[in-house]
């Protein structure tokens, strides 16, 4: 096995094929409305990260009721993760969110994934989220948005965190036994192999569940794109990028489930997106270079555990 797929995880805790129903909230980010920054990270766009979500103005169970029956039907799909995926879901007042997060219970919803960022993770939240998981027996899951390891990085991208905030985040949820899924960006033009390598290393210290990988895209109209327009920064190349995403799995621990390796954005909303090519062919690209390598994931992750012990 390449690599620890997260079908394969999903099909093996579901009994299943399970599928992601988009949840798109009316929210905005602690990094867009002027409690971090006003600008938000310089990469993100108007309609943030879901181009494929339902309108805002649905209500949750309208927008799970719509998913369910096309995605239901499409793939004859009986199970299925409410996903909370656009902006920082859990940055609104409690009340408001046990309002959202309960509209998502529903028959044949077997797990609930809420994206959310570091800085936005208090006890509260999580006692409700442990509670309501006790009471209907649906799984939770935390997606946190790091990007990077890099504190000098994160400053660059106007992220309005450092990564103490992450590793805060992730000790308070692990009191609740969530799974944490990390989202990364590999090809930030300001890391380098050294940064990648580090992600896993500290990932995998961490005990992080899931990781997301994707590379970076420029959005028009966004502070990263005059930069790219200038010619500020070098993307680097396809290749460069599959050998960081390689790189990386070798140093990540093989317990770690991979959620995906590259993401996709729309072409008329993007400068840059993927090299220009399309996210399956950059996935096979890898699986190849890996089988050829002879490598797979977790080969380099030899550090943990009082590594320096070992010759005892």
């Amino acid at each position: 096995m390449l690599y620890n797929t997260y079908s394969d995880y999903l099909k093996n805790k579901y009994g299943q094929r399970v599928y992601k129903l988009p949840v798109n909230l009316p929210i905005t980010c602690p990094n867009r409305d002027g409690t971090c920054s006003a600008g938000g990270c310089i990469f993100c766009g108007e309609v943030g990260a879901a181009f494929e979500n339902l309108p805002s103005t649905m209500s949750v169970s309208e927008q799970i009721d719509e998913n369910m029956s096309f995605i239901g039907h499409k793939y004859k799909a009986n199970k299925f993760i409410a996903y909370f995926q656009n902006f920082t879901n859990t940055y609104m007042p409690i009340e408001v969110f046990k309002k959202n997060i309960s509209d998502a219970v529903k028959d044949n919803i077997v797990e609930i994934a809420i994206s959310t960022r570091p800085d936005c993770i208090r006890e509260d939240y999580m006692e409700f989220l442990h509670e309501l998981s006790q009471d209907t027996g649906i799984n939770i899951s935390i997606e946190l948005g790091l990007q990077t390891v890099n504190y000098k990085t994160l400053k660059h991208i106007n992220r309005g965190h450092t990564l103490a905030e992450f590793i805060d985040a992730v000790l308070i949820i692990k009191k609740y036994g969530f799974d944490i899924c990390a989202h990364l960006i590999l090809n930030l033009p300001w890391d380098d192999i050294e940064d990648t390598i580090e992600c896993a290393k500290i990932l995998s210290a961490l005990g992080i569940n899931q990781v997301k990988l994707h590379s970076l895209y420029i959005v028009k109209d966004t502070p990263i794109a005059e930069m790219y327009l200038n010619k500020e920064f070098d993307m680097g190349t396809y290749m460069d990028y599959v050998n960081r995403v390689i790189i990386f799995l070798e140093h990540l621990s093989s317990e770690v489930v991979i959620q995906r390796l590259i993401g996709r954005a729309k072409e008329e909303h993007t400068l840059f997106a993927n090299y220009g090519t399309s996210w399956w062919k950059i996935k096979d690209t890898i699986d190849d270079v890996m089988r050829q390598r002879n490598t797979y994931q977790g080969r380099l992750c030899n550090y943990l555990g009082g590594s320096a012990l070992k010759k005892f």
